[in-house]
């Protein structure tokens, strides 16, 4: 694997480490590494307001293996992965090569200490791709354009959102964003999904952590269930629909420590494109 249009060395020395990224933040709550300590502290305060941020994290990513596995399992060989995050194994190729070792996959980011770490880590099987791109999801003209030369784009591609629009609010776009982005992909291809939700939890407690990552210069809106079943309008939902994390087929996966005790403070879904 290669990244694309940008020298990682190069880019790597442009990482801003003045404020916290959601994605060094996210390698945070995972026990990676790949973080500074501005994230750091943003982590400990979200994780002070909510001590079960760590564990929302952990079943994010295996959400994302479940519907890996499922995409897979279903004949899916094409995918798509916008906001990746830093790389944490297995990651999203791993997990559709192992079922399917010619499968294709794009990552894209926009944080440089991704690139910085995408052409070691990011590795595929002979029989597949695995290509990285550096953009940001408010670009979807120029995603496309660029995944285009790895993926074959009449053929079914799985979209996968994982944690990543609920840090672009709606004035922003959130949903023409998603819209955009399916419109250029065919019939038969899906909608992978996660998203934090404050449906859970006191709202004042939602609201602190809102105001905190705020003044950090990090957006976050925590969608209800109606919310984010938005971004499926037009699709078809695969079974059970929107559904929280841990719920949506356990039997994919290995259970996350911790995850049935107490609140999981987020959605995830999976849809196909008619």
């Amino acid at each position: 694997m290669t990244g694309q249009d940008a020298d990682p060395v190069q880019d790597s020395t442009r990482i801003d480490t003045s404020k916290p990224h959601p994605a060094r933040m996210y390698d945070w709550y995972l026990g990676g590494k790949d973080n500074y300590p501005v994230d750091e502290e943003m982590g400990r305060q979200m994780v002070a307001i909510n001590p079960r941020v760590p564990i929302v994290a952990k079943a994010n990513r295996a959400f994302m293996h479940r519907a890996t596995r499922w995409l897979a399992g279903n004949g899916v060989r094409q995918f798509l992965d916008i906001g990746t995050g830093i790389p944490t194994e297995p990651n999203l190729h791993q997990v559709a090569q192992q079922m399917a070792p010619d499968a294709r996959v794009v990552y894209c980011d926009n944080d440089p200490i991704v690139l910085a770490h995408a052409a070691a880590l990011l590795r595929g099987t002979p029989e597949g791709v695995t290509e990285y791109l550096q953009a940001d999801v408010r670009d979807p003209a120029i995603i496309l354009e660029r995944a285009r030369k790895v993926l074959d784009l009449t053929r079914p591609v799985a979209l996968s959102l994982i944690a990543l629009l609920h840090f672009v609010p709606d004035e922003e776009g959130a949903h023409r964003l998603v819209r955009r982005l399916l419109s250029e992909l065919p019939a038969g291809s899906y909608l992978t999904m996660t998203h934090a939700t404050a449906d859970f939890t006191p709202e004042e407690q939602s609201a602190e952590a809102t105001e905190k990552l705020k003044a950090a210069g990090v957006t976050l809106v925590l969608r209800s269930r109606a919310e984010f079943a938005r971004f499926f309008d037009g699709l078809e939902l695969v079974e059970p629909g929107v559904e929280v994390l841990h719920k949506w087929h356990p039997e994919l996966g290995e259970p996350v420590p911790g995850q049935d005790d107490g609140i999981m403070a987020g959605y995830g879904a999976v849809a196909r494109k008619l």
